[in-house]
């Protein structure tokens, strides 16, 4: 018996076809997406039709993972309003300052839905399209995220969602599970759009005309950690377009800083997650700038000594959002004509990408993660210099799981779960690569001091997030 899982992701529409019974890949598909902050909502549909031609034949069940955050309206046709914002347009940052303060600070937002907004989430999207395109925004009926949406246009009937993709709206509350209509008006100018009923984990959406069942589908990072099978002590960093730190919760987190977003997963429990604009595209830029293919990069980072000769790089490179600051720029510091060479450059790329996630990782445990050893995963993951540097970084060990699209296949791992009517999902295997021991302790508390005393000096941060460094 087969099922399919979808990942609808900022660049890419990927699918997987696997056994039910052992989560093994039989068939793969993919379609390309625009490279964009906005978009038309049918080139996902377009690149999901592309990306499963011919592979489902067999298929008894499939489940769809989407990019969070982005704002998909719908008219009373069902029609498309407005292009889709996705979670990587910051226009919305001033609107998500206006919101904080509304409610009366970052504490009030954490309260009412586990996370304090910024210009990624939903909520503040709504408040951007409702200032600066109101006659557009009377036309709203419904407000769906990308993968309800996809969920939708398979299905057709009444927009469905779950409680993990919800949870980064900013109008969800994943403590109560219930959303907060008050805010989502409050943002949207009082109007009040419908919103896709919420399903439980293992509920199914419905069934296509051949029969095929829908599961409820979630957000890419819920079904990262889904596949994953994360357990207390596990903590997932994920190098991809964005860089992402996540763990899993029986309690729901509520950080007022607003560095650690407090949201559900897809199995009931918690996702406390901190994540970064800048990831991968931090070494292919520089990659570029140095004139080298990525394994060049490798080699010219694994040729410096660690600390790159005291280059230090706050690669805040598209903006960033954690920290908050959407309208920043990357930095370089600590120049001398000693440093300048191209091995240096790349290791500082390296070190200031990993110890952007490390601040993000001690953030997470300070909401309660247990962090016990780091599972690395995403096209970065892969780097030669990301494994010899990431151990020391975050010092803990780290496991690089076998490359696989772990999107697809936690949306795949739920369609089986919903299939099978069982309390817990199947317990599929997952294949590890490497395992990397601990690294220089001293060198690694050394280099994130490094990253948070500069982004101190640069941006007027605190020089720690409330966490032992």
């Amino acid at each position: 018996m087969r099922v399919a899982g979808v990942d609808s992701s900022t660049q890419s529409t990927k699918v997987v076809v696997v056994d039910a019974d052992t989560g093994a890949v039989v068939r793969t598909g993919r379609a390309a997406h625009p490279d964009t902050t906005e978009v038309d909502p049918r080139v996902w549909w377009d690149a999901f039709t592309e990306a499963t031609a011919g592979i489902l034949d067999d298929v008894r069940a499939i489940g769809i993972a989407g990019q969070q955050h982005g704002m998909v309206t719908l008219d009373d046709a069902g029609e498309v309003v407005r292009p889709a914002l996705l979670w990587n347009d910051t226009r919305s940052s001033k609107a998500a300052e206006q919101l904080v303060t509304e409610l009366g600070g970052p504490g009030a937002w954490a309260e009412a839905v586990g996370s304090v907004p910024v210009a990624s989430f939903t909520v503040t999207k709504i408040r951007w399209f409702a200032e600066h395109e109101p006659q557009l925004a009377d036309r709203v009926r419904r407000v769906l995220l990308p993968h309800d949406w996809l969920t939708w246009r398979l299905l057709g009937g009444e927009p469905v969602t779950d409680r993990g993709d919800a949870s980064g709206t900013g109008y969800f509350s994943p403590d109560t599970g219930e959303y907060r209509h008050d805010l989502l008006s409050r943002a949207f100018g009082g109007r009040t759009p419908e919103l896709p009923r919420v399903l439980a984990p293992a509920e199914a959406a419905g069934h296509t005309s051949d029969g095929v069942l829908v599961s409820a589908g979630t957000g890419d990072n819920m079904a990262a950690a889904l596949a994953l099978g994360l357990d207390e002590g596990d903590v997932v960093v994920s190098l991809g377009t964005s860089g992402t730190v996540f763990g899993v919760s029986e309690t729901a987190p509520a950080d007022p800083t607003g560095i650690v977003a407090g949201f559900a997963d897809a199995t009931g429990r918690f996702l406390p997650l901190a994540c970064t604009l800048n990831a991968a595209r931090v070494l292919t830029a520089t990659a570029t700038m140095l004139d080298v293919d990525l394994a060049g990069l490798d080699r010219l980072a694994l040729a410096a000594e660690p600390g790159a000769g005291g280059l230090t790089l706050l690669p805040y490179l598209d903006g960033e959002r954690t920290p908050n600051l959407p309208d920043a720029a990357g930095s370089l510091h600590g120049l001398r004509r000693t440093n300048m060479t191209p091995e240096n450059l790349a290791r500082a790329a390296v070190e200031g990408m990993l110890s952007g996630l490390a601040a993000g990782m001690e953030a997470v445990r300070g909401q309660g993660s247990t962090v016990r050893r780091v599972l690395l995963i995403g096209g970065a993951a892969q780097s030669e210099a990301v494994r010899a540097v990431a151990p020391t970084v975050f010092g803990v060990p780290v496991t690089v799981p076998a490359p696989a699209e772990y999107v697809a296949l936690g949306a795949a791992r739920q369609a089986a779960w919903a299939l099978s009517g069982a309390a817990e999902p199947p317990a599929w295997p997952t294949d590890s690569a490497v395992e990397l021991p601990a690294g220089d302790a001293a060198l690694g508390a050394e280099l994130r001091r490094r990253h948070l005393d500069i982004r101190q000096l640069v941006h007027d941060l605190p020089t720690t997030t409330g966490e032992d460094i």
